[in-house]
């Protein structure tokens, strides 16, 4: 059975966190709040929005110096009815800290008793692309693992293209489906 962190505690640690980002990265156009799910728990959470011009240096910045060390989801929409805004790129992150426990000890953590970077947390990141046939953000791979088979993904979907991606190929589609085919832009006028 699994361990229980309090709301209190859930809510320090994202007021933390949005504070080292506010502080690392404020007047560069990214941007930091607190957001609450929706749900019984009602955990807080962290959302961030970022330039793509940036996006490199605050997701290296969330993993090295942050503690994000886990990409769960990416996706990516299309507004073609959009004013600047024709492309969104969003990415899900956790925060899982990982403990190096001795072999044959009997160390037991209480979730009551965890503080600051040791408490789990969820990152959510916005990227708005602007609008053209040609979206293009930078790829994580390289820092999450975890977003590779995820950028495939949006990129075989949506077509954004996730610049620095290594060995990106369809993995959704058939591999000989039309080059620009991408089955959820909404490039298609509806009757």
């Amino acid at each position: 059975m699994g361990m229980s962190i309090s709301a209190e505690q859930n809510a320090a640690a994202a007021a933390a966190f949005a504070e080292q980002v506010e502080r690392q990265f404020g007047g560069s156009g990214v941007t930091v709040s607190v957001e609450n799910h929706n749900n019984a728990a009602k955990f807080a959470f962290v959302r961030m929005t970022c330039p793509p011009q940036h996006w490199i240096a605050v997701a290296k910045w969330m993993r090295f110096d942050g503690g994000v060390n886990y990409c769960s989801m990416v996706t990516g929409t299309h507004y073609p009815e959009g004013t600047d805004r024709g492309w969104g790129v969003a990415y899900h992150f956790l925060r899982q800290p990982v403990r190096d426990v001795n072999p044959f000890t009997a160390d037991v953590l209480e979730a009551s008793e965890l503080e600051g970077a040791s408490i789990p947390l969820e990152v959510e990141v916005l990227i708005d692309l602007p609008s053209g046939d040609a979206p293009v953000v930078p790829s994580v791979q390289s820092i999450w693992i975890g977003a590779d088979w995820n950028e495939k993904e949006t990129w075989d979907l949506v077509g954004i293209r996730f610049e620095g991606h290594q060995n990106m190929h369809r993995v959704l589609n058939p591999h000989d489906s039309p080059e620009g085919f991408h089955p959820l832009q909404k490039q298609h006028q509806i009757r």
